[in-house]
């Protein structure tokens, strides 16, 4: 093999490791196909309402574990583009049960958006606790943007007319992502807002918090279980979606049509 046929490195790393997989592609053409066939009515409309919906759901954790290694990147952690986090190729950064399964039938039961995948970032080669901080917030604020747009869409859009299906789906996919960008700020060891604040704990309680971290998943269930915690939770993410225009009764039409088979 000549020097000519060698893959160009950026930084060391091949071009190949920045290029979207063929699986991330793939999803963003059925997002698009679900997001059509609703729109025009064609064939079963909830069978395309869940489509679009689970489809842009596994999309946007894609997107927001992107978020999380390309600022690692940007910092310093050159892994991050050999462990394939950087193609959007959701298999890299999941478990196929815990990060993507589960989540997904919570969301179809419960219509919450609860956190998925992960990406490993060395924190040893980033310099600075603003800029961990930084890495952390990556994720969550790729919801928030995501939340933004997709209301955006809806309350521009959805005056010009359209089936409601499609309307429903686009609210639902946007409340979605409002309680995903809400339980990820939450301060919660091992979730994101709780690696928002770790690097400025003393050592004891940076200690006691690396304790904790790995059971962050199951706390948040404790959380959320409680009553009175859950309550909050929820009275946040409705007070946030009010504030944005979202129509409470257009994203529970849509948790309704995603439920096909009911």
């Amino acid at each position: 093999m000549g020097p000519r046929d060698a893959e160009p490195l950026v930084l060391g790393v091949p071009r190949a490791a920045f290029r979207p997989s063929p699986i991330f592609l793939a999803l963003v053409a059925l997002l698009i196909t679900c997001g059509v066939l609703t729109w025009h009515g064609i064939g079963n409309v909830r069978l395309a309402v869940f489509g679009f919906v689970v489809t842009g759901w596994v999309v946007s954790l894609c997107l927001h574990e992107y978020a999380h290694a390309l600022v690692a990147y940007r910092f310093g952690d050159r892994g991050v583009a050999h462990r394939g986090y950087l193609t959007l190729n959701p298999l890299k950064y999941s478990h196929p049960l815990l990060s993507i399964a589960l989540p997904v039938v919570v969301v179809l039961l419960g219509g919450i958006g609860l956190p998925g995948g992960a990406v490993w970032v060395d924190r040893h080669v980033i310099a600075g606790r603003l800029r961990h901080t930084l890495v952390s917030l990556a994720g969550p604020a790729t919801n928030v943007v995501f939340a933004l747009v997709l209301v955006a869409v809806l309350r521009l859009g959805a005056p010009g007319g359209g089936p409601v299906e499609f309307w429903a789906a686009v609210a639902l996919l946007g409340f979605l992502q409002l309680t995903a960008s809400v339980l990820n700020l939450l301060p919660v060891p091992g979730l994101d807002g709780g690696n928002m604040i770790q690097p400025w704990l003393n050592p004891q309680w940076r200690r006691m918090y690396d304790l904790f971290a790995p059971y962050g998943f199951i706390l948040l269930f404790a959380l959320l279980w409680n009553p009175r915690i859950g309550g909050w939770f929820f009275s946040a993410v409705f007070a946030v979606a009010d504030f944005l225009g979202l129509p409470p009764w257009l994203y529970a039409t849509g948790l309704e049509l995603v439920r096909f088979w009911s």
